[in-house]
């Protein structure tokens, strides 16, 4: 099993390919479009995510001590980032999830290409990915 710091230097590898940011905007694009479909009935209030401009669900699991993200979005750029995180964070315990250093955001170049609402929204993606580990860690 990779840790979280594996998977992210994996994800700055793959947007190292490209050369440009219309070829990286498109490789997100098209990871959102590769999540695994997301129920309707995990498209609630509750599972939304509070500060993103477009719709991003988020929704947990815990099984086995690990905690498995699902997640979709309505705006295509907003489902690459969610699918990016989710492929960072699930099927990790809470404890790691809660000290991860999430540099990878960073080291693509992510957070200068996008608008203030994005990284906004971002940035509450990442908080309540935290929010859930913590509640399952508490629940241990």
């Amino acid at each position: 099993m990779q840790s979280i710091q594996q998977i992210q230097d994996q994800i700055i590898d793959e947007f190292n390919f490209f050369q440009d940011w219309s070829e990286k905007y498109q490789y997100l694009i098209d990871l959102g479009k590769n999540l695994p479909e997301f129920k309707d009935s995990n498209r609630i209030d509750s599972n939304l995510i509070k500060g993103c401009q477009s719709k991003v669900w988020l929704n947990s699991s815990f099984d086995n001590n690990l905690v498995v993200f699902e997640a979709d979005s309505d705006a295509i750029i907003s489902k690459g980032i969610i699918s990016l995180l989710i492929r960072v964070f699930s099927g990790h315990k809470p404890e790691e999830i809660i000290s991860a250093n999430i540099d990878f955001i960073d080291k693509i170049g992510l957070n200068n290409h996008l608008s203030q609402t994005r990284a906004n929204g971002l940035l509450s993606m990442i908080k309540q990915i935290k929010i859930y580990a913590l509640a399952y860690q508490a629940k241990k």
